[in-house]
């Protein structure tokens, strides 16, 4: 769910992420993962956005992996096969604060394999960058302030003055569903309307994505079973292309 609506902004927002990372305000289209050969599962929490000189990867994770390292590499080489003259910039974005060491991490080696990344930890960073542009808003309440409660209340004050109903109701959809990793949903449901964050775009995608990942998930079950990539897909409303992608998950 956080992923997802990390992705979401990232998409219809991708200007503003652009300022933040980038330093700069560059048009960015989405890079679909799979024009790097990357399966659709392993895909939830990542987006790759691109512009004429360059790709901008980001990494949303809401606790830290093992295997962020080596995925990053990963990432970086199927990007190089794909355009070696563009260069690729890395992000891992983490977004619960946590002490283990591997929010950390920054590189990944192995042998006279050296590759590094960048990484950032929103609990470090101040709650009022996010203000400033729309798109970040919903980070707010997940940054460095003295009292997470009064920033959503800011967050909300600074969405009440965008004029479009349906940005507006996608960023306050945003800014609850991800204030949950701070704050308890009753907090949450006092100072944003319940009402509009369910009548958004992103609040129903988000729906639909979870109703697309138990579907996956059943189809695993069933090629794990034994059963066709034919029976499979018949049962479940998945193409044949997407069962054949998860059986390869298993190979």
């Amino acid at each position: 769910m956080y992923d997802d609506t990390c992705r979401f902004l990232a998409e219809h927002f991708s200007a503003d992420f652009a300022s933040w990372l980038l330093g700069k305000s560059v048009t960015l289209a989405e890079l679909q993962p799979s024009e790097l050969s990357l399966d659709p599962i392993r895909a939830d929490a990542l987006i790759f956005l691109e512009s004429d000189e360059e790709i901008l990867h980001i990494e949303f994770q809401t606790l830290p992996k093992n295997n962020i390292p080596f995925r990053v590499l990963d990432y970086r080489v199927r990007a190089y096969r794909r355009d070696p003259t563009k260069p690729m910039r890395q992000v891992v974005i983490y977004l619960k604060q946590t002490s283990s060491p591997l929010v950390y991490q920054t590189s990944f080696t192995m042998e006279r394999t050296h590759h590094e990344f960048e990484v950032i930890r929103l609990w470090e960073q101040p709650a009022s960058l996010f203000l400033q542009y729309p798109g970040l808003i919903p980070f707010a309440a997940l940054g460095q302030s003295e009292n997470a409660e009064e920033t959503l209340r800011q967050a909300a004050q600074r969405v009440e003055q965008i004029k479009d109903p349906q940005t507006q109701a996608n960023l306050l959809a945003a800014s609850g569903i991800l204030a949950g990793l701070q704050l308890d949903q009753e907090v949450i449901y006092r100072i944003l309307r319940k009402d509009i964050m369910q009548e958004s775009t992103v609040y129903r995608s988000i729906l639909a994505e979870g109703e697309v990942k138990k579907q996956r998930e059943i189809a695993l079950n069933f090629l794990r079973d034994g059963l066709s990539v034919e029976a499979v897909a018949h049962g479940t409303g998945l193409s044949i292309e997407e069962v054949q992608q998860l059986q390869q998950q298993l190979n």
